[in-house]
């Protein structure tokens, strides 16, 4: 929603950090890898070597440019941002070629394949994707089109070779399908529209040359509404699964429905870590069987993480349902807010929920480097990804829907709407006390919607300091009334330390728990417990009673856990020992320090554990 701006909070601190860190690390690490070296050598007689392992390293400059835009657009951006900013879309002016094509690995003379010549793994279209969608922010959010005539340019070369009559093929990487439908909402062109559809329906009849991995990796197997379960490569899944909701959205097409929200059930009830991490083979990227969920194994990419929340988000406007912002806000608080280091100039590529004491194995599956998160990567999808969804986290803290106004998220903010103007004040999700506060109101009643988590018990609601008995429904609190400018909503979700644990067919988390607050998921890492994790044995009991404090490390005001504890190292070095007719007691009581997941190594590299044993 646009007319939201984030005032305070975690979310705002982020969205800070965003702008003051990240942003300039990105930019830095760009011009470093060689990313605009790549576009300019187009312009030179005689180019200089591509740079890169990757045919599609321009889409990490056009990710950056959609966060930019955002950042640009609300007067937040300062003359770095700007200048970086100036100097892309120069280069894209220049480097596009008269028909509109525009890829700085093909577009090279001495390039080892020509444009089009292999689809499955040249990604030309994902290229296009992630331009437009630079194109439509900066459009949008700053009333600039030039990157807008770039896209569009390129798109209607795609219509008229991929289009009705042309030839009958898709992308290796889903990603165009959603900035197509966008593209169309933007320019009201109907052909964008039906070249998504066709890119959709294409998908399974056999088009696309399958080579490293075969077709099920790129959901290519079998056609979109046929899919059974959730499969393959878990970036590409949630991609196009949500240009498919797309699609649903401005179609109406029943059929696309019906298999989105077979598919979401299939992988919220069989193939999501609890932190919302999608994916948990790093072979090939993908999402494993049912309850294959391996804690030190975890891959849950954090693009995967932010492609789960667009279709989270999608399948939200097109039903209503308030489950699925629930995934939504649990991914946006663990899965991929644990992808950014503390200072906001480290990633994580891939995001395990168990980090072994002999563990060696680098962040984005390379050599050498920081054995946390790193500063950059070969294969850098990753930090711009982080870049453009921090900066437009406004879009979904509200939404207008027949009639009303529905808060989706609490954080400080501002909100402007057709008949309400609000402004929200939380320390959320440290705590649950949200207060709303109506600076405008249209004469008339008009109904405003706060969303109720899945985790909350015993919510309290009160307008204007009175007591309001109306009950959830369906994960929503609704209150119509004709508003005056300076009532006042208050929300109240209690946040008790909860414990969690996992379906007995998921074998590598039996026997284990979870804790969690609020929509964080905690951890403990070997600087906060006497003894090694590993040996830590905590009882539901004592995670219920745990009191909570604030961090003195990573980020100021965070709360963690202080939780009691058994210590039970292995009565010996056997691998397979026998086991003793009589359970053995615990060795000695401990309190050991839980912290959000998020916020785990930013430290030295030491021991990690979400799942802990249970007596």
């Amino acid at each position: 929603m646009a007319g939201v701006r984030i005032t305070g909070g975690l979310l705002h601190d982020w969205q800070r950090r965003n702008a003051a860190a990240t942003i300039p690390h990105t930019i830095e690490q760009l011009r470093e890898a060689g990313n605009l070296s790549n576009l300019s050598r187009l312009l030179e007689k005689d180019p200089a070597p591509y740079r890169g392992r990757y045919p599609f390293l321009d889409t990490d400059l056009y990710k950056t440019l959609e966060g930019l835009a955002y950042e640009l657009g609300g007067d937040t951006g300062n003359a770095e941002v700007r200048e970086f900013y100036e100097e892309v879309v120069g280069l894209l002016e220049r480097a596009q070629a008269p028909d509109g094509y525009l890829n700085s690995f093909f577009q090279d003379p001495a390039a080892t394949k020509k444009p089009w010549e292999d689809l499955a793994w040249g990604h030309e279209l994902y290229n296009l994707g992630h331009l437009i969608q630079a194109a439509v922010a900066a459009n949008r959010r700053m009333g600039d089109d030039r990157l807008l005539r770039i896209a569009t340019r390129f798109a209607d070369l795609v219509v008229s070779r991929f289009g009705e009559g042309g030839e009958e093929v898709t992308c290796g990487h889903p990603e165009v399908e959603m900035a197509l439908v966008e593209l169309y909402r933007e320019t009201g062109e109907r052909d964008y529209l039906t070249q998504a559809r066709l890119f959709v329906e294409r998908r399974g009849a056999g088009k696309l040359k399958h080579s490293i991995f075969p077709g099920d990796y790129f959901q290519d197997h079998l056609p979109f509404r046929e899919l059974p379960a959730v499969t393959g490569h878990a970036v590409r899944m949630a991609y196009l699964a949500s240009g498919a909701a797309d699609l649903h959205l401005e179609t109406g097409d029943r059929t696309l429905l019906e298999a989105l929200e077979r598919l979401w059930d299939d992988m919220v009830s069989g193939k999501l870590y609890i932190t919302g991490g999608l994916g948990s083979r790093h072979s090939d990227e993908a999402i494993g069987d049912r309850y294959e969920l391996p804690s030190e194994r975890a891959y849950s990419e954090t693009c995967a993480a932010i492609a789960t929340m667009q279709w989270a988000w999608r399948m939200f406007l097109t039903t209503g349902r308030a489950p699925y912002l629930d995934v939504f806000e649990r991914v946006l608080y663990n899965a991929y807010a644990v992808g950014l280091s503390a200072d906001g100039k480290a990633f994580f590529y891939d995001n395990p929920l168990q980090r072994r004491p002999d563990h060696e194995q680098r962040s984005g599956a390379e050599d050498g480097g920081d054995p946390l998160r790193r500063a950059w990567f070969g294969c850098p999808c990753c930090p711009p990804n982080i870049v453009r969804w921090m900066a437009q986290l406004g879009d979904y803290v509200a939404a207008e829907r027949d009639g009303a106004v529905l808060l989706t998220a609490y954080t400080g903010a501002r909100i402007e709407t057709g008949h309400l103007d609000l402004v929200m004040e939380t320390g959320y999700p440290w705590d649950g006390d949200v207060r709303v506060t109506v600076e405008r109101a249209e004469a008339g009643p008009y109904a405003l919607v706060l969303r109720v988590p899945a985790w909350a018990r015993d919510v309290t609601l009160t307008v204007n300091g009175e007591p309001v008995e109306a009950g959830a429904r369906d994960g929503w609190l609704s209150v119509e009334r004709a508003w005056t400018a300076g009532d006042e909503v208050r929300l109240g979700l209690p946040m008790p330390v909860r414990a969690h644990g996992s379906h007995p067919y998921l074998d590598a988390t039996r026997g284990a728990v979870s804790l969690a607050r609020g929509p964080l998921v905690y951890c403990v890492e070997q600087q906060d417990s006497p003894v090694p994790v590993d040996d830590l044995v905590v009882g539901v009991p004592e995670i219920v009673s745990a009191n909570t404090d604030t961090a003195e490390h990573e980020l100021p005001g965070a709360v963690v856990l202080r939780v009691a504890a058994s210590a039970a190292p292995p009565r010996s070095g056997e691998l397979y020992p026998e086991l003793p007719l009589e359970p053995r007691l615990p060795e000695a009581t401990v309190t050991a320090t839980f912290v959000p997941y998020f916020l785990w190594g930013n430290r030295s590299p030491e021991p990690m554990r979400v799942w802990v044993r249970t007596p």
